[in-house]
């Protein structure tokens, strides 16, 4: 088993999702849907040989960083995404946050 420093991330645009590789084997994963200008991150998955080794932190990590490179945005609908980013606020600035109006509810008590 390679280390994590070994692992190297793909896109795999077929199954919608960038994997985490270790040569042939498959790692882990994060699912994603994507438009013009946003990335949907809808799950993440570690194999369990692989957990508690920071694949998951280097996944997310790379595919934020290619995802501000691209100059795109994310929404983490995954729950590891996200408590990823909220523990590292240096991602924040990457989070899609719709203007009111565009698919925001209204404010409360506004008709």
């Amino acid at each position: 088993m390679a280390s994590q420093d070994e692992l190297r991330i793909v896109d795999n645009p077929e199954r919608r999702r960038f994997e985490a590789r270790d040569g042939r084997r498959l790692a882990g994963w994060a699912e994603y849907d994507e438009t013009a200008e946003l990335i949907v991150f809808t799950h993440t998955n570690v194999n369990p040989e692989w957990e508690g080794k920071g694949v998951g932190s280097t996944l997310v990590r790379t595919v934020l960083d290619h995802t501000r490179s691209q100059g795109m945005k994310v929404l983490p609908l995954c729950p590891f995404v996200k408590t990823w980013i909220d523990r590292h606020p240096d991602y924040a600035d990457l989070v899609f946050h719709p203007a009111e109006g565009e698919g925001s509810p209204p404010p409360l008590g506004v008709v």
